[in-house]
């Protein structure tokens, strides 16, 4: 839904800019245009309403009706509340419970961001019925050795969501964007 809403954004903001560059550029051009256009549509649907006037009611109806729906939809997938992403849990004895993905989200910053050289990090999880995926975003010392600080922190994440938190893991994916070096001219 959030493409959706950037494209009808951007289309009705190139719209009216369109409409008010040709307005101010080209004023009586413009209404001119405007003029003639609504005189065409005018005449077009008095003829269709003075010579099907059945279809005339009928098409109108269903267009009605298309807006209606299709509007409704829009609005309610956008108006409605979303869920907290949750993950089921099944402990060894059978008991069963849910855990929202923000309380996974908070333990790993919380064991991670402890980690030596990583200075902050954001994850972003998603919950796939007992499975658990995880995008781990680091802001990590410049000077750190790469692959050795993934597997530390692959492994932190692991321990916190399968041994802590009793969760399947799913994909690990980490990001890692090194803070600048110091500026050594001063």
């Amino acid at each position: 839904m959030n493409v959706f809403n950037r494209v009808v954004t951007v289309a009705l903001a190139v719209a009216v800019l369109i409409v008010i560059l040709s307005l101010v550029v080209f004023p009586l051009l413009t209404l001119d245009w405007l003029a003639s256009t609504a005189q065409t549509w005018r005449d077009y649907f008095s003829y269709w309403e003075l010579n099907a006037w059945y279809l005339y009611v009928a098409i109108r109806i269903a267009i009605v009706v298309l807006a209606v729906v299709l509007f409704g939809v829009f609005l309610f997938l956008e108006l409605r509340r979303r869920r907290a992403g949750t993950v089921r849990v099944v402990t060894g004895e059978g008991s069963k419970a849910t855990v929202v993905t923000d309380s996974v989200a908070q333990r790993l910053i919380h064991h991670i961001d402890r980690l030596s050289d990583v200075i902050s990090v954001r994850p972003r999880v998603a919950g796939r019925g007992r499975t658990v995926h995880v995008n781990l975003d680091l802001e990590t010392a410049p000077e750190i050795d790469v692959p050795m600080k993934t597997d530390e922190v692959v492994a932190v994440a692991r321990m916190v969501v399968e041994e802590q938190m009793g969760l399947q893991m799913g994909n690990i994916v980490v990001r890692i964007r090194h803070v600048p070096y110091p500026d050594e001219s001063k």
